[in-house]
């Protein structure tokens, strides 16, 4: 934006004639050191094209797109001539404003100077001032403009009440960036003015940054029939347009019918376009948008209709502006790619608006190209477009995803994988297939090693299907296939690995993307033998491990008394390299880019897992804040450890469990041990996944019982095997799908053999005797679902009678959330699988290289699920839990308290931290902070609403 000094004025300027006073002005950039003298040449061929007149005195001389390469900064020289300048188009120009630009910069200058040429008085003063100061006061002055667009709307939300829906308005603004936190709070405590039927206002000018109106509309009416609430940001006189605005379509009634509306249509109301408004719309295609000269002639061809014509930016304002007023359409600041939409009212209102849009489209007088047509930059060398991103400046922090909480600062290990040099031919096959085998044997027994020594089941399962990767007989055929034909045994194994990983890449199916990621994990591994390049080693000494992605066999190979931290350039908050690090208590962050990449290695980098925040190189004082903080973290953790066995209560007395999530009967006793009140996931699969053939009776008996025993008359959740989509077993083989996320998994493939669901529910019913068991079904999508699998428990249970069983569902597909009261009649409770659930509702594989750092669970839409399922339980006596990802969350927590969630089973690691977090918040605080993460639109903006929130919530004293 321009920001006029009195260094960038000439007073008193004397030309004898435009063209003259065109080269003191080019004369005066290329002294500012703007532009090369060639610039001139521009400015004059500018002016020949088409004036650069603006109004009350003013010019902008600028240059064409062909003299932009003389630009060497963007900047702004302002002339002024007391005696005026004839100008060539019959005008007086009193000051020039002169402006080097080398794109589309000049339409903030444009924008910005059609502030001044409306104010009474603005031509005399500038031609007479007699100091700089006066003009830069003219000039450069510009109040913030009211905001008021489709950002600033949250339409047809699922609330309740009144006050939800002026919370839900206040705190759009809020994420918008328009109010700070405290203008909420007063939101909060300002009673509603009624408006007419069905609508009210809230106000407040406290901590108002940028004045703004915000709507919020219910989807059905709450109290007193009202449906919509409007949130105005007041400050000083600037919200005084938004206020007149909502009066002129009050005094017409043009609210009253913005019930039910989309957002575009909500807009045109708002614009005061109705039945009798003929509208049209069309894309700005001009490759600067409208800059001065096409902006006269859409001025030109408005003037030229019988009826007045008004146009507006789609994407901006609702205010519809002048079409035959230049300094008006200058200030629209309109981009190429923006929409703009005309309307005008009389007899000829169609053939004005349509003359409107052609002129749009036929390019306002320059050549215009379609949006889908790629423009080669301007003296951009191609090899630049493919550059590495550069490295992160020292000092600086970057953003990225909080993944697992915690902080760190120690020197990086950049973790790349090993570059091969090998030749691509060989001449004995038989010599390149003894090598090939021999390689496939190493790299089993080297997997082996690594199961054997693994942290957790998860990484040992993964590994295990590496095992069978490097025994799939259709690899090695591929590879010998190529060998034969003269490729070495390098050559002939990575092209068919690399054949295989494609062609699973190409089905855009997570789970066939997943093994793609596994084919090369194992490809590299094999590779790496065959040309004896050693895998990477990271240092014997404390480091941060930053990768672009951190898989299983990395995983298996981390020493976690030296890794600190962990970073990763992709992924999301439920991706594998975020679920691992939560497990081993890492603190992490995924997500952060590929300029993470290119840090130097050994440098400092501090890591703040719980904002997701990254410092490389921190200077001292930054560095002894981390230590600090690691410091009083490490004596809260301390706190919560020692009190891990007591309840999890809020300060006002309300109870939530807190029960660990198990991937392996074997942890049960070290989950009690950290303070777990019962088992709330018991992955039973990993029994089914730990035999060559499906476990019998008697084995699945001892391994619940294991269970059991640890828990001595804690409540264990077990959930029935839930296998297909991206956990297969390799003696239940299920014919191929398009997409297996999609199809026979979870409850409906064990329905499939109904033999090995009666066997698993047998075994934990007699495994439990008179302990408190509830066993779960996964991936229910309705209650017909559900009694199916109840008619076998059903049978069962009236022969073994175990006398402490609830029988629930796992709410993990959107139509159970959607669906629980029905549910919930029948259920004795449901516990919400938020990992599936998230990639379920919004269509995004967490596993997805580039889509992964959006599948946040946190989403707006997730807790709305959430919220639909915890009161419909209720309503029928139910309780709920959460044993996704988001129940160890720290900035979630309370928001799952707020909404009602009953209990929280997270990972083990994570149960005394998690305790104590309840045990700081108060109810009422808890309802607030779900109410302000449910008004958001997006994910980021509710993490940017709770990171101040939460810790506010937390404070002593807030109840």
């Amino acid at each position: 934006m321009l920001a006029l000094t009195r260094d960038d004025v000439r007073l008193k300027c004397k030309a004898d004639d435009w063209q003259q006073a065109l080269a003191l002005a080019g004369a005066a950039l290329v002294e500012a050191g703007f532009a090369r003298p060639g610039y001139a040449g521009g400015l004059l061929e500018r002016e020949r094209q088409g004036s650069t007149w603006l109004g009350s005195g003013i010019a902008i001389p600028h240059g064409t797109p062909a003299s932009r390469g003389e630009v060497v900064a963007t900047g702004v020289r302002v002339l002024q001539f007391p005696d005026g300048v004839a100008w060539h188009d019959g005008h007086v120009v009193h000051l020039l404003v002169a402006i080097a630009a080398q794109s589309d910069e000049h339409l903030d200058i444009l924008r910005q100077l059609t502030h001044a040429l409306g104010r009474d008085g603005a031509e005399a003063m500038l031609a007479r001032a007699e100091d700089a100061d006066a003009i830069v006061a003219v000039l450069g002055h510009v109040e913030t403009p009211p905001k008021l667009d489709a950002d600033t709307l949250c339409l047809n939300l699922p609330v309740r009440s009144a006050a939800e829906l002026a919370l839900a308005a206040a705190a759009r603004l809020q994420g918008l960036g328009c109010v700070q936190p405290a203008f909420v709070a007063a939101v909060a405590s300002q009673p509603l003015i009624p408006l007419g039927p069905g609508l009210a206002l809230v106000r407040s000018a406290q901590a108002v940054d940028v004045p703004a109106l915000a709507l919020a509309t219910s989807q059905a009416p709450v109290e007193g029939g009202l449906f919509g609430v409007f949130c105005l940001a007041a400050r000083g006189e600037a919200h005084r347009p938004l206020l007149e605005r909502l009066e002129q379509l009050l005094a017409r009634g043009a609210v009253a019918g913005l019930k039910g509306l989309s957002a575009d249509t909500t807009l045109a109301v708002l614009a005061g376009e109705d039945g009798e408004t003929h509208t049209g719309r069309v894309r700005l295609l001009n490759a600067h948008g409208l800059h001065a000269r096409p902006a006269k002639l859409l001025v030109q061809t408005a003037r030229a209709q019988s009826v007045p014509v008004r146009v507006r930016v789609l994407e901006g304002s609702p205010e519809a502006i002048s079409a035959a007023s230049l300094t008006k359409v200058l200030g629209l600041g309109a981009r190429r790619g923006q929409t703009l939409v005309f309307s005008a009212h009389g007899e000829t209102a169609e053939a004005a608006v349509a003359a409107m849009l052609a002129a749009v489209q036929d390019g306002l007088g320059e050549s215009v190209q379609p949006l889908n047509e790629v423009v080669q930059p301007r003296e951009v060398p191609a090899a630049q477009t493919e550059a590495l991103p550069a490295a992160p400046e020292p000092g600086v922090a970057m953003a990225a995803i909080p993944a697992s909480p915690g902080l760190a600062v120690a020197p990086i290990y950049v973790l790349r994988h090993p570059r091969f040099d090998y030749p691509e031919k060989a001449a004995s096959p038989d010599h390149e297939i003894g090598r090939l085998d021999q390689s496939l044997a190493q790299a089993a027994q080297q997997l082996d090693v690594l199961i054997q020594g693994t942290q957790g089941a998860k990484v040992a399962n993964i590994l295990s299907v590496h095992i069978e990767m490097l025994a799939d007989p259709g690899l090695r055929d591929a590879a010998l296939e190529s060998i034969h034909e003269g490729a070495s045994a390098e050559a002939g194994w990575w092209h068919a690995i690399d054949t295989a990983a494609s062609a699973q890449e190409a089905l855009a199916d997570r789970l066939l993307a997943e093994r793609a990621t596994d084919l090369r994990d194992v490809g590299r591994r094999v590779l790496c033998l065959l040309c004896d390049t050693p895998l990477p080693e990271p240092p014997d000494t404390p480091y941060v491990l930053v990768a672009e992605d951190v898989g299983p066999s990395d995983v298996a190979r981390l020493d976690t008394s030296r890794v600190r931290a962990l970073v990763t350039a992709k992924g999301g908050a439920t991706a594998h390299s975020a679920i691992l690090a939560r497990a081993l208590g890492i603190p992490a962050v995924v997500g952060a880019g590929e300029a993470v990449l290119q840090l130097t290695a050994g440098i400092e980098l501090a890591v703040d897992g719980d904002a997701g925040r990254l410092i490389p190189a921190p200077d001292p004082e930054t560095v002894r804040r981390f230590e600090r903080r690691i410091e009083e973290q490490a004596r809260i953790e301390q706190e919560a450890y020692q009190n891990r066995h007591e309840p999890a209560c809020t300060r006002d007395g309300h109870r939530v469990e807190v029960a660990a999530n198990l991937g392996n009967t074997a942890h049960a006793v070290d989950a009690v041990e950290r303070g777990a009140e019962g088992v709330g996931l018991l992955r039973t699969e990993f029994i089914f996944m730990a035999h060559p053939d499906f476990p019998d009776l008697k084995t699945q008996i001892a391994e619940y019982g294991e269970a059991f025993d640890a828990l001595a008359g804690r409540p264990l959740v077990a959930r029935t095997l839930d296998v297909g989509g991206d956990k297969p077993l390799p003696y239940w083989p299920v014919a191929a799908e398009d997409n297996p996320f999609l199809g026979m998994r979870g409850i409906r493939l064990a329905l499939s053999r109904p033999e090995v669901l009666e066997t698993q529910l047998r075994a934990l019913l007699m495994a439990a005797g008179s302990r408190p068991l509830r066993i779960m079904f996964p991936m229910i999508k309705d209650v017909e679902e559900f009694r199916a699998g109840k008619r076998v428990f059903d049978r069962l249970q009236a022969e073994i009678r175990a006398p402490d069983v609830q029988l629930g569902v796992m709410v993990e597909i959107p139509s159970s959330a959607l669906l629980a009261a029905s549910l919930a009649a029948e259920v004795d409770f449901f516990s919400i699988g938020t990992n599936d659930l998230t990639q379920y509702t919004l269509a995004i594989d967490r596993g997805h290289a580039s889509l992964s750092a959006q599948s946040d669970a946190i989403h707006p839409a997730v807790l709305q699920l959430i919220r639909l399922t915890v009161e419909a339980a209720h309503a029928h006596g139910r309780w709920v839990g959460v044993c996704g990802e988001l129940g160890s969350d720290p900035l979630a927590v309370p928001v799952l308290v707020g909404l009602g969630v009953d209990e929280l089973s997270v990972t083990a690691r994570r149960i005394p931290q998690v305790k104590a977090m309840i045990r700081r918040l108060g109810m009422p605080q808890a309802r607030e902070l779900a109410s302000l993460a449910l008004a958001q639109p997006t994910a980021a903006a509710v993490r940017q609403t709770l990171e101040t929130a939460v810790a506010a919530a937390l404070e002593p004293g807030q109840d």
